[in-house]
């Protein structure tokens, strides 16, 4: 038999659950503010959660209407659920870039989350709520009597907020001004502004017209000698550059390239927080302060670029998407169906990337790159993305609620993911020796993005990037060029290194680096953001 409650009283109990359990890590994260602060009042910290049950009133109010009561608040439940176990166990902000990351995901990512504790979280915290929402027999009054109900309810919500803004408004000002991420916690209001504004700029705006860029393109120098270039540019996956041995962590995470007399650049940053943005705008030429995610959408990329200047271009993708920027390019997307003893539950290892590889390189035609799309150290199930005969580190945490292991068994799984990207780079470099006859041979390794593992109580990675820390910021850039490429192209080795340990890079590098190695001449080059100009032969 179905419940029955007044319109009024379902409305208020709905705002109270948000308020109250929903927004649960929000009023976590004020305890936590509070407890740094020196001096608090009392009636501040009381004030909180009415302030709260005051503002979620006044959103939810015009929702309460006959048709729309049900569904509205069965969507807000489910997805504010997600949301808030999201921020309880991995500190997930939703800001525009995370839901976008969110909207992007692919299923086999997205299964990846799913775990007994996520399960049971939505369970109760969703779909039961949910459930009971919609066998709630609501008792709605005539439409007069319910408007002025409505009425009553919003003219308390004002003057209560009034009445806190009066007596603490200094005190909202400082907490908010100090800790802007707040506003990126609260369930609904967070994830519904972020996707709206999304829906906003790709349905509801005029798209910008396609522009191309680098029209004048064209190969130049070194290009026309007698043994063309083949340049292995490898994207990585989640890794972050303070668990590189090569930049001075601890354990050896990279034994593997270390043999190979890799170059490593020690001090390197993203242009964004989440492979949404990231790999579009290291592929782009608007840097990370003119980033546009619609921009960067509708033009030209670095790849682009050298196909029309006459490189032979191939994206080899196992990572679940290139984020736009190889749909003008050849594409091969590994399929696990084709490749059963390297892929398990739709994911395959990275080293399915070298399947078929001698072949497509032979394919190809005049100076060549070739770009691998790593799963790299994709989370939360890291355990997946390494076979069990390259497990070095143990302990390790085989499951995707990786928050119940122990610190010790979470960085050794993450570890082992990093160590397992170093020995695939190291068998790409074999590979490229192997190809020495033919071809003059280099490798570029630069990961997307970091990832936080527990530290500041933050897993995972999608901070919005001023708030963002280091570990989601700093990434690994890695490089290996053979002497016959380094010759011809006239870089000196040696003042590469230099720069690469004492100098500062971003993703904004990239696309003017890859014109400059491969000798492409045009407008859209900048110098000052080649990396190699610096250190070539005039």
């Amino acid at each position: 038999m179905p419940f029955r409650l007044p319109m009024l009283r379902l409305h208020l109990l709905l705002v109270l659950y948000f308020a109250l359990i929903l927004n649960w890590p929000v009023l976590l994260h004020l305890i936590t503010i509070l407890e740094g602060l020196e001096h608090v009042k009392v009636g501040f910290i009381i004030s909180i959660p009415l302030l709260l049950i005051a503002a979620l009133n006044l959103v939810f109010l015009p929702f309460s209407l006959r048709f729309v009561q049900k569904p509205f608040f069965v969507m807000m439940l489910l997805t504010g659920s997600l949301a808030s176990y999201g921020m309880l166990k991995y500190g997930v902000v939703f800001d525009a870039d995370m839901v976008r990351n969110v909207v992007e995901t692919s299923p086999a990512e997205a299964e990846s989350y799913l775990s007994l504790s996520s399960f049971g979280w939505f369970l109760i915290t969703g779909i039961l709520p949910a459930l009971l929402v919609l066998l709630t027999r609501i008792e709605y009054p005539r439409w007069w009597k319910g408007s002025s109900q409505r009425l009553g309810a919003m003219a308390v919500s004002l003057l209560l907020l009034g009445a806190i803004a009066g007596l603490y408004y200094q005190d909202y000002a400082s907490v908010g001004r100090n800790n802007k991420v707040l506003t990126h916690q609260l369930v609904p209001s967070s994830y519904v502004h972020a996707g709206w504004r999304i829906f906003r700029d790709r349905y509801l705006r005029t798209p910008e017209p396609y522009r191309e860029i680098g029209t004048d393109a064209r190969q130049v120098g070194s290009a026309h000698g007698d043994k063309p270039t083949l340049l292995f540019l490898v994207v990585g996956e989640t890794a972050r550059a303070q668990n590189y041995a090569l930049n001075g962590y601890g354990r050896d995470t990279n034994p593997f390239t270390r043999t190979e007399k890799v170059i490593s650049f020690a001090k390197v940053q993203s242009c964004g927080t989440a492979t949404a943005v990231s790999v579009p705008c290291m592929f782009s030429n608007l840097t990370r302060a003119g980033y546009d995610d619609e921009k960067a959408h509708n033009q030209d990329g670095v790849l682009d670029v050298l196909a029309r200047a006459g490189v032979s271009v191939l994206w080899k993708e196992n990572d679940g998407g290139c984020k736009g920027v190889c749909d003008r390019v050849p594409t091969i997307t590994m399929s696990p169906k084709e490749y059963p003893t390297l892929c398990r539950d739709d994911v395959c290892l990275d080293e399915v990337l070298l399947q078929g590889l001698d072949r497509e390189i032979e394919s190809m035609h005049g100076n060549r790159l070739v770009a691998f799309h790593l799963m790299g150290s994709h989370g939360p199930t890291y355990f997946k993305r390494y076979p069990d005969e390259l497990r070095a580190f143990t302990p390790d945490c085989p499951r995707s609620d990786i928050e119940n292991c122990s610190q010790e068994a979470l960085v050794n799984t993450y570890d082992n993911t990093i160590r397992y990207t170093d020995w695939l780079l190291s068998q790409m470099i074999e590979r490229l020796k192997g190809l020495e006859s033919k071809y003059r041979v280099g490798l570029i390794y630069l990961s997307d993005h970091g990832e936080s593992l527990g530290e500041k109580g933050l897993y995972l990675h999608g901070t919005p990037y001023a708030l963002a820390p280091q570990e989601q910021t700093h990434v690994p850039m890695l490089m290996w060029l053979s002497p016959e490429l380094s010759r011809s192209k006239g870089i000196d080795e040696g003042c590469l290194s230099q720069a690469a340990s004492e100098g500062e890079y971003s993703q904004d590098n990239l696309f003017h680096s890859l014109l400059g190695v491969m000798d492409v001449a045009t407008s859209a080059y900048q110098p000052r953001l080649d990396m190699f100009k610096p250190c070539r032969a005039s």
